[in-house]
């Protein structure tokens, strides 16, 4: 459950490690920090994507922090200093991705409201983003806002969708869906060659990252399992429902990465239009991780949260007093 530093990636001072422990007993690694600003002005959850882990947003916590946020971060099951489901910790796994629903909903409810001041706000990359989305279908949360970072609202990277996706469901409904998709292994993303990346243009985040994958490789994760992917498309293929973003009443802000070739940042233009609460912007020349991107773009990217996400030393938001447990 510990935090690994490294030279170029401290731990932010004073972090809070504190066990959670789903619904269904999988046990996940969270943590939290004050805020470092004298002014507080709430809390943000900052929810990952696949194969991530808590410790590559040591600087987004710093960031937000100064800002005058308390920060609530964890490893969704499966990835991360959190419990594996597999006996090959290096396989990505999930059989639904209706689990990582009671993980955020375990966290909201053991950390984020008893221990962290209001209004609540989440920040959600990748795989993250779907996530919060669906979560906040038709429900009330906690959160008075969402910020969404390159949502998966549908994979880009992926040359032929459709074959994939039958695919996937085939290879799993005839039992192999704790296999690696066809092609995939225990190579962490993270530990790949700067050149050619998907995921940023800027080498020195780009090689801190890798610094905490190699210094700590079991928080590292490969490819993910055909059942990971198996859900991720249905998942995914519920965005299609017209509706599906006319239910969701928390305000959104969606940023999407100009030069994204992980999601389709058509797809989410075209899903933020539905939004009745919520907006999208595109970063021009961004990859897919932006808030490991080079400073310039970081900086956009924290100028539209900051006209975003208001901070409040008012009471708890009326939302506030229902927790995820229904995703339970």
């Amino acid at each position: 459950m510990e935090l690994v530093a490294t030279e170029l990636n401290p731990v932010p001072s004073q972090p809070v490690i504190t066990p959670v422990t789903t619904a269904d007993g999988v046990v996940l690694r969270a943590v939290r920090w004050r805020p470092t600003a004298r002014r507080t002005r709430g809390t943000v959850c900052l929810v990952q994507g696949r194969a991530e882990f808590i410790e590559k947003y040591f600087e987004t916590v710093a960031d937000l922090r100064r800002r005058g946020f308390a920060v609530v971060a964890f490893d969704w099951r499966g990835q991360g200093g959190s419990q594996r489901d597999l006996a090959d910790p290096r396989k990505g796994h999930v059989d639904d991705f209706s689990l990582y629903e009671r993980d955020l909903a375990a966290v909201v409810d053991q950390v984020v409201l008893p221990r962290c001041p209001p209004p609540y706000f989440v920040l959600a990359h990748s795989m993250g983003g779907t996530v919060l989305l669906h979560a906040m279908r038709g429900k009330k949360t906690p959160f008075a806002r969402l910020v969404t970072v390159a949502p998966m609202i549908d994979i880009a990277m992926v040359p032929w969708p459709r074959a994939a996706r039958l695919l996937s469901e085939m290879l799993d409904a005839c039992g192999f869906g704790a296999s690696y998709v066809p092609g995939g292994g225990a190579t962490s993303i993270s530990t790949k060659p700067f050149a050619g990346n998907r995921l940023t243009s800027d080498p020195v985040r780009y090689a801190r990252n890798a610094e905490v994958a190699a210094r700590a490789p079991a928080l590292a994760i490969g490819d993910p399992t055909v059942a990971w992917l198996d859900a991720a498309y249905r998942a995914m293929g519920a965005f299609a429902d017209p509706n599906f973003a006319l239910e969701i009443r928390t305000p959104v802000l969606v940023v999407a990465a100009g030069a994204d070739p992980v999601v389709s940042t058509p797809a989410i233009e075209r899903f933020a239009a539905r939004l009745k609460t919520g907006r999208a912007i595109v970063i021009p020349g961004a990859r897919h991780e932006i808030l490991m991107e080079r400073d310039d773009i970081r900086d956009q990217f924290w100028a539209a949260f900051d006209a975003f996400v208001p901070g409040s030393d008012g009471a708890l938001p009326d939302q506030a007093e229902s927790s995820l447990s229904a995703a339970s």
